[in-house]
């Protein structure tokens, strides 16, 4: 094999990559098409090295030499690899292709929950997180302070859309995650399989940060709220116990990726 040099936009073989700008449009032809997008090299890299399977591969001319062993790797799969200059990668994806390679992977089926939490001793839930650079940075923060799963609501944006994964640094593939339904009813489900179910929010009953990880439970699964309205009335009460951060200089809380990020590095196992 050799990569295709693809020429127009309209090449029925690249229409994985058509209209990327159009978010209705991938929320709609991801899951159904049991696809997803992975940008640049890096990224594309821990996707394979996850196991996860190329359809296909799209680069500018440029860039095939420096990635040879990603089209060897692809091309070895059994996938295309499809070359395209810039002005026709740009009018199909809608973006300049600045980072030189993307590509298009089968969707993995995720596990069932109680696979996730079986050997899990720190799990993190987003409910209902809604912006997609937000579910990207808590995975990223997932990886790098040794959460060992993500558990997403079904309202959750999608952890495996084009952006989620881009500001993830490809962490999504590397921190096991699901989808947790029903909910709020799965806190019952984790406080059975031994969690104690931390909510992170403000309330007038809540602990400090400080004290929650001054005595730290062996199992622990702290639930982070959806940006603006923070977590919801029912979920709070599902929980074992609200905490909080403690601020300063007048401000009430953090950005919900933020906050993730302060909770896990203070609660790491």
């Amino acid at each position: 094999m050799s990569p295709i040099r693809i020429t127009s936009a309209d090449d029925p073989r690249i229409v994985d990559y058509v209209g990327l700008t159009d978010v209705a449009l991938r929320r709609r032809l991801e899951p159904a098409g049991g696809l997803y997008l992975a940008e640049s090299a890096k990224v594309i890299r821990r996707a394979l090295a996850a196991g996860h399977v190329p359809r296909s591969l799209l680069m500018t001319p440029r860039w095939v030499e420096e990635f040879a062993e990603l089209v060897t790797t692809t091309e070895g799969s059994g996938a295309p690899v499809f070359v395209a200059d810039d002005d026709v990668v740009t009018a199909m994806t809608g973006f300049h292709l600045h980072r030189g390679a993307i590509a298009s992977m089968q969707r993995p089926t995720l596990p069932p929950v109680a696979d996730l939490l079986a050997q899990a001793r720190r799990v993190v839930v987003l409910e209902d997180v809604v912006d997609h650079t937000n579910v990207g940075a808590v995975f990223r923060s997932a990886a790098a302070l040794g959460v060992d799963a993500v558990l997403v609501t079904p309202r959750c944006a999608d952890p495996l859309y084009r952006r989620s994964v881009r500001v993830s640094m490809g962490t999504v593939f590397q921190v096991p995650w699901t989808r947790i339904d029903p909910w709020p009813g799965g806190v019952a489900d984790l406080q059975a399989a031994g969690f104690t179910v931390a909510a992170l929010a403000l309330a007038d009953d809540a602990i400090g940060l400080d004290d929650l990880a001054a005595r730290p439970p062996d199992r622990l699964a702290v639930v982070l709220g959806t940006e603006g309205d923070g977590l919801a009335a029912r979920t709070r009460s599902a929980c074992d116990l609200v905490a909080r951060i403690p601020m300063a200089g007048g401000v009430d809380s953090l950005n919900v990726a933020a906050a993730a990020a302060v909770a896990m590095w203070a609660l790491r196992a």
